[in-house]
């Protein structure tokens, strides 16, 4: 236990001193909720989900910026209009607290070998591994951009619609996503996609809403 209090304690420190020269709007939001220690994303993700009177596990602009301020997030209205902007990947209008929760545990190099949450349940790990299976069509046990042709649907990315990239850059930056910062070759083992969902378990409280959001995530039987 004094193990785990003087690890929130370092992340903290660590937190607020990269919060002073940190411009990404992004990860100021991220940092902001580190400095808190481990629970501060959980934190966060629990104020939206108590903002969400009608269990849609959406939230429009408006409820983004009173959940923000609710929780004491300190951040200039513009910005925070631009957070949801990155947030609402699909351009409803509304974020999607998956969409919310995994963008914002995606962690820069200092905090995914530092934190990436406590040990997952069975039944996290059992759908986890579902979602894994899905993508690596080959069955290799490794996650490439020839697996994703025809799983991952890359139509709606914003930077794909304008031009920006084409189809194999949208997917190099997905598998970048799960991929060892210190490492990211374009291959995502198995280890790596519990890793990172492992920081994504850590902001939610019940094996049934991960399992749900996992299952709506990835299209899951």
């Amino acid at each position: 236990m004094a193990g785990t209090s003087r690890h929130d304690r370092e992340m903290a420190i660590s937190a607020k001193k990269q919060l002073a020269n940190c411009e990404d709007p992004i990860e100021r939001l991220r940092l902001q909720c580190l400095a808190r220690g481990s629970a501060g994303i959980k934190g966060l993700g629990r104020t939206f989900r108590i903002m969400d009177d009608d269990n849609s596990r959406t939230l429009d602009m408006k409820e983004f910026l009173k959940g923000l301020s609710d929780y004491g997030v300190l951040i200039e209205k513009e910005e925070a209009m631009k957070l949801f902007q990155q947030f609402d990947r699909d351009g409803s209008g509304l974020i999607d607290f998956d969409e919310f929760l995994i963008t914002l545990r995606v962690t820069k190099d200092e905090f995914w070998n530092y934190y990436s949450g406590p040990p997952m349940s069975n039944a996290r790990k059992e759908v986890v591994q579902q979602a894994f299976k899905k993508l690596d069509k080959t069955g290799d046990g490794v996650i490439t951009i020839e697996d994703l042709r025809g799983v991952y649907n890359v139509k709606h990315h914003p930077k794909y619609r304008n031009g920006e990239w084409n189809e194999d850059q949208v997917f190099r930056k997905f598998l970048d996503s799960f991929d060892s910062p210190d490492d990211k070759d374009g291959k995502v083992t198995k280890e790596e996609f519990l890793n990172y969902y492992s920081g994504v378990s850590a902001s939610i409280d019940t094996d049934i809403y991960f399992i749900l959001m996992m299952k709506n995530a990835w299209k899951l039987d």
